[in-house]
């Protein structure tokens, strides 16, 4: 395979993961890491890198959008971020760690465990959720919001609850995002609508825009290590965008419960692909 084949393959890699990034609140590390590792056989600390890469590119390009259409929620998304960012380092930090000592693959095998478990729980939230009341530091710090769904064709308003547990959460995204360079949206996303009681659509656009600054810290340490290699980021972040973009104006005419049913499937991927490449058998 020549650099231009190469270079080709990594960009329509990066398509795919940008819009599945962009459509789930993920980023688009979900699809470009196992596809790194199992089919270019990219080191996976090389491939945790540029997987941050395109975390970053799918946060940039849809973050915009999503402002646009008013999914986004700025405020909770920075508040919960100041969980998110320490967790990211300690996790990109753990991940040097591991990679010299050579202990990477339990840890993948548990984190596809987590992810497995975590599926009943999103198709049960599914049903019948009921409206959710702000607790103190929600009131305090007036994370309350509305956006204008076009599938339904009305506003709707909502407010975040129980935040100290979804503060937790993030704190965990933030390890998962570092660690595993896969954005730690799965975690960000159920934070937000389990915990905060958010409506789907903004939980997913909120994600797309904090995975980018949780990947830049995660990144920045990844980067000083030497895991972050321009050959395979740079055509892997042009696909990325151009995913992104496509993803970004497909979510506002979406329904809550397609989004969800687009969410599971990927989480139950991701879940099998880590396993795998923790058993040495991907």
């Amino acid at each position: 395979m020549d650099l231009v084949e190469f270079a080709l393959l990594l960009i329509l890699t990066g398509v795919l993961a940008g819009i599945v990034g962009s459509l789930t609140g993920l980023g688009g590390a979900v699809v470009a890491l196992p596809v790194l590792v199992v089919a270019f056989a990219v080191p996976f600390p090389e491939a945790a890198g540029a997987g941050l890469l395109t975390v970053l590119a799918t946060s940039s390009t849809t973050g915009a959008a999503y402002l646009r259409d008013r999914l986004s929620d700025l405020r909770i998304g920075m508040f919960l971020e100041i969980a998110t960012v320490p967790g990211a380092l300690i996790g990109a930090s753990a991940t040097v760690f591991l990679v010299h000592a050579q202990l990477s693959d339990a840890l993948l095998i548990a984190l596809g465990a987590v992810l497995l478990s975590l599926i009943p729980g999103v198709i049960v939230r599914g049903r019948n959720r009921p409206p959710t009341l702000p607790d103190r530091i929600s009131r305090r710090w007036g994370l309350t919001g509305a956006y204008y769904d076009e599938r339904r064709q009305e506003e709707v308003r909502y407010a975040g609850a129980r935040t100290r547990p979804a503060l937790g959460v993030a704190f965990v995204a933030g390890i998962v995002s570092g660690m595993f360079g896969i954005g730690g949206g799965v975690f960000k996303v159920l934070a937000m609508e389990h915990y905060l009681g958010l409506p789907m659509k903004v939980s997913t656009a909120t994600s797309n825009f904090m995975i980018g600054v949780t990947g830049a810290a995660g990144a920045s340490v990844l980067l000083v290590a030497g895991y972050v290699n321009p050959i395979i980021g740079a055509p892997l972040v042009l696909g990325t965008v151009a995913g992104a973009l496509g993803g970004s104006r497909v979510l506002p005419k979406l329904r809550n419960r397609t989004v969800r049913w687009l969410f599971v499937p990927v989480i139950a991927v991701l879940a099998v692909e880590v396993i795998l490449r923790g058993l040495g058998l991907a």
